[in-house]
């Protein structure tokens, strides 16, 4: 009989797992390949913190099947050809779950490498868990069997966010500005496609590309953005080019809407607060640290006693290491082959909402309720800051699981 995940368990969703009598191996390896390095560093170390953070409450309780967990990172430089010589250093070391991320670009790689390698290899299968790279065709033409999306891909958001934007009548000119590499191409086309769609009173003034984490200076984008007139901004830029861009804005005065996918990012609140733009910044995830449910408030006081200087930003990545750990307990086995079967078409109690949620079967995409929050000054019912700024993030809208789901094209081979 399969276990029962209640809310009650949900402060850390992954802590409830008996100890079982260990196997020949006394640790379940997890192999952590993204930034810790460059510009993707931040985004990087928050994920290994979390990481780290989930490992040690599990091991409290006895481990998976009576294994310890052990985080591995690896650190990628956020570039395809290393991540592949990372992730074959984590096979190498006995790693058979590799959680990326950043980079959608990166995730494609390692897709197709794990795919090759698995289809060569049978008895040292390895499975991809994705909690950041949203790129649609991950999920669409490059599926892959062996490949797990827990954080919602670039359609659902973009069909979110351009919902609430059109809801605001205030809203007439939006200019698009994205990374110039396959994830920021994909935010642009499907944002173009929504904001021009028949019935949109909104104007496209702009549609800008900017190399990945490469400028230094944004005023000249920013004096585009305000000669073009927009009274909003749309964009997909994380990390420095996100911060910069801000910063970039408030020293010129540029006084529009953004929004985001990434601005909770390390850093990124304290440049919204330096630049005054309060109420001023959205960004669309799956949940926030001050979403009103008392199990993830009480699990946020737990993790920042530990990180204060690093809040959850990736509350999915709860979510994906609680599924693994059930498929891999329900499985009996941490053998990918075993386990994965189990994945599919899981339903899972949220740990960010404690809504339920599932994963499709068909292309391996996670579906969970999604928020759009707004930084500015705390209210009563936000109890947590950014980067000791004083503000915080506050729910503006959400998204029901039934309205994020979206159409795939995945034709998915199976072993």
């Amino acid at each position: 009989m399969k276990k029962a995940f209640t809310t009650a368990a949900l402060a850390l969703s992954v802590l409830g797992f008996a100890a079982m009598p260990a196997s020949a191996a006394d640790t379940l390896k997890i192999g952590y390949v993204d930034p810790l390095s460059g510009g993707g560093a931040a985004a990087g170390q928050i994920g290994l913190n979390q990481l780290n953070y989930i490992a040690e409450q599990v091991n409290a309780k006895g481990g998976v099947m009576g294994k310890q967990v052990e985080i591995i990172p690896y650190d990628n430089k956020l570039d395809p050809q290393v991540s592949l010589v990372q992730v074959q250093k984590a096979i190498d070391q006995g790693v058979h779950i590799v959680v990326q991320g950043n980079g959608s670009s990166v995730a494609a790689a390692v897709s197709d490498f794990i795919k090759k390698f698995n289809s060569r290899n049978h008895g040292k299968e390895v499975v991809q868990i994705n909690h950041a790279a949203i790129d649609p065709s991950l999920t669409n033409d490059k599926c892959s069997y062996w490949h797990f999306a827990f954080d919602a891909n670039v359609n659902i958001k973009v069909e979110a966010m351009t919902n609430f934007m059109k809801a605001n009548d205030a809203i007439k000119k939006v200019y698009l500005i994205d990374q110039d590499y396959s994830f920021g191409h994909s935010v642009a086309k499907a944002a173009e496609a929504k904001l021009k769609a028949e019935g949109s009173s909104i104007e496209l003034v702009g549609n800008e590309f900017v190399p990945l984490q490469k400028v230094t200076d944004f005023s000249p984008y920013v004096a585009k953005i305000k000669a073009s007139g927009a009274d909003s901004v749309l964009t997909a830029n994380w990390g420095n080019d996100l911060q910069l861009l801000i910063k970039a804005a408030g020293d010129a005065g540029l006084d529009v809407n953004w929004y985001t996918f990434y601005a909770g990012l390390a850093g990124t609140p304290t440049a919204i607060k330096q630049a005054g733009l309060a109420d001023k910044v959205f960004q669309i995830t799956e949940g926030v640290n001050n979403i009103d449910y008392q199990p993830m408030q009480d699990a946020v006081k737990a993790y920042i006693a530990k990180y204060p200087d690093s809040p959850i930003y990736y509350p999915r990545l709860f979510n994906a290491m609680g599924m693994v750990f059930k498929a891999v307990e329900e499985a009996g086995s941490d053998d990918p082959v075993k386990f994965v079967p189990k994945l599919e078409g899981m339903k899972y109690v949220d740990f960010i909402d404690g809504k339920e949620g599932f994963m499709r079967a068909d292309d391996h995409q996670y579906f969970q309720t999604m928020y759009i929050s707004g930084l500015g000054p705390l209210g009563e019912k936000q109890p947590f800051d950014e980067e000791g700024t004083g503000w915080g993030w506050k729910v503006a809208s959400s998204v029901a699981v039934e309205d994020t789901i979206v159409p795939t094209t995945c034709q998915m081979e199976r072993p």
